[in-house]
Formats: structure tokens, C-alpha cells, sequence
């Protein structure tokens, strides 16, 4: 599996105690920088990279660590040093070498070494031993986080209890949707998805790999048992053409515990003084309780919530897309800001988590509804209920899929379908008008949230208001 060594410092990571890690493995080692000088690379006397470091992360956000690995940061809930490092895969000793640069700098700085007991933290005073070691030639286009590259599919091997968007696979995925390939991520059967990297594998034949001591392969997401063909994870056949499921799957019991996941888009016209932001912290506040706690364009979450700095990241990236993770409370969410031929919208998915007997907040849907309406330029918004853990992980068992609850339709798209059309439907249940009588918005209820009539009701809805002639 991937040989990844985190060290968490209470003191920033100066020159001089980057440097003692880099001495880790003796004087001999090469070193050489890639990503614009945000990755330093211990390499081999061939300019091959054994171990590749991220520069040092701050993180502001509490819980963060915690949330990723599992262990209580060095320094309670206050800021801390993040810094990653991989190791090849294909050198026996780098796993060590990681785990000696991790450990000196935790040593210098005050901290810990994140897995405990990895190879190396031990006795980080004695340097690795790499003379005549070689690390395996990389292809030209991959990135220090991919494994195994192939002309269909980039493949990352990850061993950690939460597979994180770090900055490393946030690289590898755009990397491989660049060049035209899946980005397949390979773990262990106890590690668990965080919802940001649930998002990315979306598209066949991105996968989540899990494996499996009675399968080989499967489809932690699907159950689908796997096997390698033709440079890629995909589906296994039997002998009549079908696919299995793996058994692992299938074993799990329910728990109580639910979640409630939120769609929605938004349209703002380009304006100097638009500050984006505000639809999430509306979902945050009406369905959590509370403001985000952080943001950032990859996990984990290091930067405090500001609508400003979000706002000014996407302006300077514009007209590229952004993307960032959102936390908080008992919430998380991604949301990407995409610049149009009109405007700016913001496409916003958000997790709220609850245990098991705790009430979901159903009724605060409406209110949510009316303010994105009203002051947001909202388009659609689907909200579903989810049985699914509450820390909003996946784990590769079988879940309920989602159900669906209830559907907004913004003051722009009534206006598009025909105020009459969209208030005249089909379902049991008038919708509500939400906004100014002149320019309303509709919320529909679909189902109770717990059953496939919902699924029902919204295919029905949606076929009803594609059937209008766009008005002009």
C-alpha cells in the first residue's frame, strides 16, 4: 500500500529543520524540487524521487487532524504544522527514509509522527542507508502521488482511515482528467472515503478499489467485484456475463444514524462588488447551526471561513473553475464557482450529519428555501435524507441510497418554464411559492425522505417541466 508519513508540528518547519530532515538520508541523497517548489523530492543518483515532501501546511481549522487520522492533533484543537510525505512504492527502504524526516522534524518542533510507529520514527538520529538504491523510472506524466499510470487510468495506492482530498490526490485527479484517464484510488477493506473525494469518483472508470481476502477486488462504492484488464480495475464476469458482488459488502447492519445532503445551484450576475459565499453559510446556518469553520481547495480544510478570500481566490483563478472543501459543525460539503457566458454560479453539495435518534431539521428546509430564493439567485435545489454515517464517511459496505425530500426551483427557472407550469404539477401536494408574488420561487414535496416515492415524485416532476416551452 502507499507509505505515507505525516508529521504534526507545533512550530512552523523553518530552513534549518527542513533541512535535518532532508539529511535523513545521509549526505549522498539528491534533492530537487517540482509543482512550482511546492514539492521537494529526496532522489536517488539518477534524479529519481524516493521520497517526495509537501511544503509545510497551517492549519487553522480545528478538528481537522482528528477528523482525517483519527488521533487528537499535538496541540489540542490549536494551529498546527501539516506536513505530508510519500514515499515510492517501489523502494523497500523510502518507507523508512519518510518516516526518519517526519520524525526529526516532530523531534525539532514539537509534535507527532502520524501512523504511530512508523518504520524509522524510532531512532530518527541514525540516516537511512540508501547507497545504491534506484527508484523505478516515473512516466513523464505522472504526478508524485500516482502509482501505477497507464494509458486508461492513474492508480493511488492509499492506507489511511479517512481517503482524503489531500493536495497530493487533488494533483493526481486533475492530472488524469487532463489526459484523457480515470483516477482509480486503491485501499485496504477499514479505510473510509471522505465526502469531498466521494465526489470525485463519479465517472467510470474512476473507482474506489477496496481489497478484499475473499474477492481480490471490489467496488467500494458498488460491491462490484473487480479485476485488472487491460490497464484498469473493471468489472469481473462470470459465466454468464454477470458481474458479482462482493460478500465484504453485503456485511453490515444498520446503525440509526442518517444524513441529510443538499444540492443546490446559484446564479449571481458579475458584479465588482459580488461576494460569494452566501448561500453556504445560509445552508450552514439553517441546517447546522452554526457558520463554516473552515475552507481550503483540498483536504485537510486549513484556512478559516471568509467570504472575502473565497470570493478573491475564485476571481483570480477566473475564468477557471474552483473547487474547495467546506467544514463545520456536523457539516461538510464541496463547493465549485464556474464562470459563465451570464454570470457566476456556484455549485454547492453539502453532508449535515446525525446520530442515531436525533431529529433532522426537515421543517427548516422551507425557511432555507425562502432566504436562497430571496437573496441568493437560486436555480434548483434537491435535498435527500441519507442513512449513512454521521461523521458523513463512506465505508466500502452497502448503504441506502439517498431519497429524496424535497426540490426548490428558483425564481430564474419559474420564470423560464412559465409561473402557471411550474405551480400547476402533478404531485398530491401543491408546491409553495417562495420570494415576491412577481417573481416567485417553488418548493416541492416529494416523499417523506425514507422511501422510492420520492424518486417516483421527482421523475414525474421533472418530466412535467421539461414538457413547458421556454418563455421569453
Amino acid at each position: 500500500m502507499t507509505k505515507d508519513v505525516i508529521a504534526l508540528t507545533e512550530r512552523m518547519p523553518d530552513a534549518w529543520s527542513v533541512l535535518a530532515g532532508l539529511l535523513s538520508g545521509g549526505p549522498d541523497l539528491h534533492v530537487q524540487t517540482t509543482a512550482d517548489g511546492a514539492v521537494v523530492q529526496l532522489c536517488d543518483e539518477q534524479g529519481r524521487p524516493l521520497v517526495s515532501i509537501e511544503a509545510p501546511l497551517l492549519l487553522q481549522v480545528p478538528g481537522e487532524a482528528t477528523r482525517l487520522l483519527g488521533e487528537p492533533a499535538p496541540a489540542g484543537d490549536g494551529p498546527l504544522w501539516w506536513v505530508e510525505a510519500r514515499a515510492s512504492t517501489a523502494v523497500p527502504d523510502a518507507e523508512r527514509l519518510a518516516g526518519v524526516f517526519a520524525a526529526r522534524l516532530a523531534k525539532l518542533l514539537g509534535g507527532r509522527v502520524w501512523p504511530p510507529g512508523a518504520p524509522g520514527t524510532d531512532d530518527p538520529g541514525t540516516p537511512v542507508d540508501v547507497s545504491g538504491v534506484t527508484a523505478v523510472p516515473a512516466p513523464a506524466a505522472a504526478q508524485p502521488a500516482v502509482d501505477v499510470l497507464t494509458e486508461q487510468v492513474a492508480v493511488v495506492l492509499q492506507d489511511r482511515p479517512v481517503i482524503a482530498t489531500t493536495s497530493w490526490l487533488s494533483e493526481a485527479w486533475r492530472a488524469a482528467l487532463e489526459s484523457d484517464r480515470g483516477l482509480q484510488i486503491v485501499t485496504p477493506g477499514h479505510s473510509r472515503l471522505s465526502l469531498a473525494t466521494r465526489t470525485l469518483l463519479t465517472a467510470q472508470p474512476s473507482r474506489w478499489v477496496v481489497q478484499d481476502e475473499r474477492d481480490g477486488y471490489y467496488d467500494g462504492l458498488s460491491g462490484a467485484v473487480l479485476r485488472w484488464q487491460d490497464g484498469a480495475f473493471a468489472p469481473a464476469r462470470d459465466a454468464a456475463g454477470d458481474t458479482p458482488m462482493a460478500a465484504a459488502f453485503g456485511e453490515t447492519a444498520p446503525t440509526g444514524e442518517r444524513q441529510l445532503l443538499i444540492t443546490l445551484r446559484t446564479h449571481h450576475q458579475p458584479d465588482a462588488h459580488l461576494v460569494l459565499g452566501g448561500a453556504v453559510e445560509a445552508v450552514w446556518q439553517h441546517l447546522a447551526g452554526c457558520l463554516p469553520a473552515g475552507w481550503g481547495t483540498a483536504e485537510p480544510a486549513n484556512l478559516p471561513w471568509s467570504r472575502r478570500q473565497l470570493t478573491d481566490l475564485a476571481h483570480e483563478r477566473a475564468p477557471r473553475p474552483t473547487w474547495t472543501v467546506l467544514v463545520g459543525g456536523r457539516a461538510q460539503g464541496t463547493l465549485r464557482v464556474v464562470r459563465t457566458a451570464d454570470g457566476v454560479e456556484e455549485d454547492l453539495t453539502v453532508a449535515v450529519g446525525f446520530a442515531a435518534g436525533e431529529e433532522l431539521p426537515l421543517a427548516a428546509l422551507q425557511e432555507l428555501a425562502q432566504e436562497l430564493t430571496a437573496r441568493h439567485g437560486l436555480r434548483t435545489m434537491l435535498c435527500q435524507v441519507r442513512h449513512g454515517r454521521a461523521d458523513l464517511t463512506a465505508p466500502p459496505r452497502l448503504e441506502r441510497p439517498p431519497m429524496p425530500y424535497a426540490f426548490v426551483l428558483g425564481a430564474e427557472e419559474v420564470h423560464g418554464v412559465g409561473r402557471a407550469h411550474a405551480a400547476r404539477t402533478p404531485l398530491p401536494t401543491a408546491p409553495v411559492r417562495l420570494g415576491p408574488a412577481g417573481r416567485p420561487g417553488y418548493y416541492y414535496v416529494l416523499g417523506d425522505g425514507e422511501t422510492a416515492e420520492g424518486w417516483e415524485a421527482l421523475e414525474m416532476l421533472m418530466r412535467h417541466l421539461r414538457s413547458s416551452e421556454p418563455q421569453s
